[in-house]
């Protein structure tokens, strides 16, 4: 988008990752701000390094590249700004209300996925001190636009748990739409990170937008699990879970899946994260 902080905008036909072209981009030294966009990703993955495939040109499949100045235990607002725009580019092209389930997937009012965000930081790249500051995060979002267009289009185990835009509005949806949307939403968002007072706003619209406050969780660690119920989100974007008396903060890099109790192991979506 030209005269924009997301002028440079690579538009790959097919690419493995674009989150693994952008931090390739990140180690030749690209400024913050690049962006790219491909038709199909033959080796796309979710947070856990789970592998996903879209049908070629069905989806919005992106990555940006950020260089923000943010402290490291704030780094997880880098993912959350992404999903926010997403949500704003949703809601005003196309009128559609989504939430954010913590850490990473936006779901429609009917509970079901529409994407997912994943955020891999490169502190090798750091321009700044050793605090990390300067560091380059590649962001990836894929937004399932127009697939699944029927619960048909999907396997077995993820009938009930995905869903796309078009599902959701009965129509086919212009892609780029959406991707000029989220950038023009994004660049005020990445701004915000910069400044204390800034990166408040971006916690508060994270809270407005949370769906996960207020429900019962499951929590699974690398090294155990517990229920409780999600009442809050830090400054910095972490989750806090009430059990038993007490409260435990939530580090988004720390979990393995926040899921309501008694919900298996399926996946529970097939957008850029699938779990």
């Amino acid at each position: 988008m030209p005269g924009t902080r997301f002028s440079d905008i690579r538009r790959l036909e097919s690419v493995d990752s674009t989150n693994r072209y952008l931090l390739d981009e990140a180690r030749a030294g690209a400024d913050d701000g690049v962006v790219a966009v491909a038709d199909h990703q033959s080796a796309g993955r979710g947070r856990l390094g789970r592998r996903w495939e879209a049908p070629a040109g069905s989806n919005l499949l992106m990555s940006v590249l950020l260089r923000p100045d943010l402290p490291p235990d704030h780094r997880y607002l880098a993912a959350a700004v992404v999903a926010l725009a997403a949500t704003d580019a949703v809601d005003v092209a196309l009128g559609l209300e989504l939430g954010i389930k913590w850490p990473n997937d936006l779901l429609a009012l009917d509970g079901r996925k529409v994407a997912g965000v994943l955020a891999e930081a490169d502190v090798a790249t750091a321009a700044g001190g050793s605090d990390g500051r300067g560091s380059a995060i590649v962001v990836g979002i894929g937004i399932n636009v127009n697939w699944p267009g029927a619960d048909a289009d999907l396997p077995p185990d993820l009938v009930g748990l995905a869903t796309s835009l078009r599902q959701q509005l009965g129509r086919r949806v212009d892609r780029t739409e959406v991707l000029e949307a989220l950038l023009e939403a994004l660049g005020p968002r990445v701004g915000d990170l910069s400044t204390a007072a800034g990166r408040i706003r971006q916690v508060d619209g994270l809270r407005a937008r949370c769906t996960t406050i207020g429900t019962r969780v499951r929590v699974e660690l690398a090294d155990g699990r517990f229920e409780g119920t999600a009442c809050a989100v830090t400054p910095e974007g972490h989750l806090v879970v009430e059990t038993g008396g007490a409260r435990r903060t939530v580090v988004a890099g720390d979990v393995v899946h926040v899921r309501p109790p008694g919900q298996g192991d399926r996946p529970i979506g097939a957008g850029a994260d699938p779990e």
